[in-house]
């Protein structure tokens, strides 16, 4: 109907203008309702004109709304600092930014985030984000809904987020597209990562829960153990890495020799990734770093009570490259402001010596753990 009225525009009334919008682009209309692969992806129209603005807020226009909420509120916040940890826990994501912005204004945060002055920190941001994701919204059900209606952008997600090479942008592959087209990914420099902060751990919940689902005692044994990991509302990170070891070689080994299959990087990160959820589920949260281009190592920032624990999570390819590990780890815990950090190195070698080590590195405490 729009193409025959823009045929006929010069002799009959027709529409000055039309604008579609929403999530997918007009070449993916037909994929949506036609099954004919040849004719997928042609557009239905040779008049479309691309929609080239961002949709995402900038940390400056997020600090501009937290500026004219100040006004009315005066609580006292940080307004750059607060923008600044928004936009990097969201990318600018409306919807996610809004929400955030109104969990902490409305709703409990717990017994020690109480006053505006109080909600309006990292704290309060941190809180919000666990009540954020543990709810649920036509966002994140579309989110998960899409994971799993499309197995190869499940696979692409998967392999961003647990494999051990960075995957380069193409243009032309199915499930980049799609992933970016949903907004669910980005490209960085022509490596590709997951969009934002929340995404991720929302994805990482997920990808977890499905393995954890495929054998229901380990999530049960660390369960029951949780009171030797808190005391006195503290978690004590070196026995969960202790414990984690214990586990590891008891338990997941044990497993994958049962599946007729060796030990790899993914199964390496998410199988810790699953150990310390029944210990914080509750009370604290976590969320990964992960370096684009060195996928060796990935950083798991745990958050418990209020207190920040690093764990660094690193493959054994050789002394000099994990030297350099621990140097990066250095570095990540002066970014932090902290003096003590944790590194649970993943050794496939048939000859390492796995064990626990304590030692001083350029000022900083690490606990290493070897498995």
């Amino acid at each position: 109907m729009l193409r025959s009225k823009y045929l006929v525009r010069m002799n009959a009334p027709t529409f000055q203008s039309v604008i579609l919008a929403g999530i997918y682009n007009v070449k993916n209309l037909k994929a949506k309702i036609r099954h004919n692969e040849e004719h997928q992806y042609n557009s239905p129209w040779n008049i479309a004109v691309d929609f080239d603005i961002s949709m995402e807020l900038s940390e400056n226009g997020i600090a501009g709304m937290l500026s004219d909420y100040e006004q009315d509120h005066h609580t006292g916040m940080d307004i750059q600092k607060m923008a600044r940890l928004l936009f990097e826990y969201t990318g600018g994501y409306p919807f996610l930014v809004s929400r955030l912005c109104q969990i902490i204004d409305e709703k409990p945060l717990g017994h020690t985030i109480i006053e505006p002055s109080q909600r309006w920190t990292k704290e309060g941001l941190l809180a919000a984000e666990k009540l954020l994701l543990s709810e649920t919204n036509t966002l994140f059900d579309d989110l998960t809904k899409k994971v799993d209606e499309k197995p190869e952008l499940k696979s692409l997600l998967y392999a961003i987020l647990f494999g051990g090479e960075p995957i380069r942008y193409s243009p032309y592959d199915k499930a980049q597209s799609l992933g970016l087209m949903f907004n669910f990914i980005k490209n960085m420099d022509g490596f590709l990562a997951v969009s934002n902060r929340i995404f991720e751990t929302l994805l990482y919940n997920a990808f977890t829960y499905e393995e954890e689902k495929k054998d229901r005692t380990f999530g049960a044994a660390v369960g029951k153990e949780r009171e030797l990991f808190v005391q006195d509302g503290h978690l004590d990170m070196q026995k969960v890495l202790e414990r984690f070891s214990f586990h590891y070689g008891d338990t997941f080994e044990k497993r994958r020799v049962q599946r007729g299959s060796r030990l790899n990087e993914d199964d390496a990160r998410i199988s810790f990734l699953m150990f310390p959820i029944p210990i914080i589920n509750g009370t604290g949260h976590y969320y990964v770093e992960t370096g684009l281009v060195d996928r060796s190592r990935m950083d798991v920032v745990v958050d418990y009570n209020g207190e920040q624990f690093i764990v660094e999570l690193k493959i054994w390819r050789g002394a000099a490259y994990h030297k350099r590990g621990v140097d990066q780890l250095c570095g990540y815990l002066d970014q932090m402001h902290t003096d003590k950090g944790y590194l649970l190195t993943f050794n496939f070698n048939e000859k390492k010596t796995p064990g626990i080590q304590i030692r001083q590195v350029n000022g900083k405490t690490i606990v290493e753990v070897m498995v």
